[in-house]
Formats: C-alpha cells, structure tokens, sequence
C-alpha cells in the first residue's frame, strides 16, 4: 500500500489524527513519510494526481468526513 493512501485512510478513521492534521497538515505528511509529489498532491487536493499516486480509480474513494461547500 502507498504511503499516501495509508495516510488517507487513516485520516478517515482517527479522529485525533484528523484534528492534527487541519491543525498542522505538513508535520502529519513528514511523520508518514509521504514524497514530495505525494505530499503536494494531497496539500493541493489534486484528485487526478492521487489517484494516479494511490491506483484508485473514480468511485473507489469513501469518506466519512463532513463535505464542506467553502473554504475556511
């Protein structure tokens, strides 16, 4: 499994993690290790680049995180 991936999954699953992450997104990313295209991938919400990253495909990807209509 990508390092990338683990960590997408595990922001769906843990809480705490979640929190440190929107506190704190890019120690969260160096903790898992993730590359550079990896980590700006993920910072830069780049749908087609995770899924190159990750090897999902459209309507592999599930969330149990709230779905915002705006940015902070």
């Amino acid at each position: 499994m990508s390092k990338l991936l683990d960590l997408m999954r595990k922001l769906g699953s843990d809480a705490a993690l979640n929190s440190e992450y929107e506190q704190d997104p890019q120690a969260v990313i160096s903790r898992f290790g993730l590359s550079a295209e990896e980590s700006a991938a993920l910072l830069s919400k780049d749908y087609e680049a995770i899924k190159r990253l990750t090897g999902l495909k459209d309507g592999q990807f599930a969330t149990n995180h709230t779905i915002r209509a705006y940015d902070k």
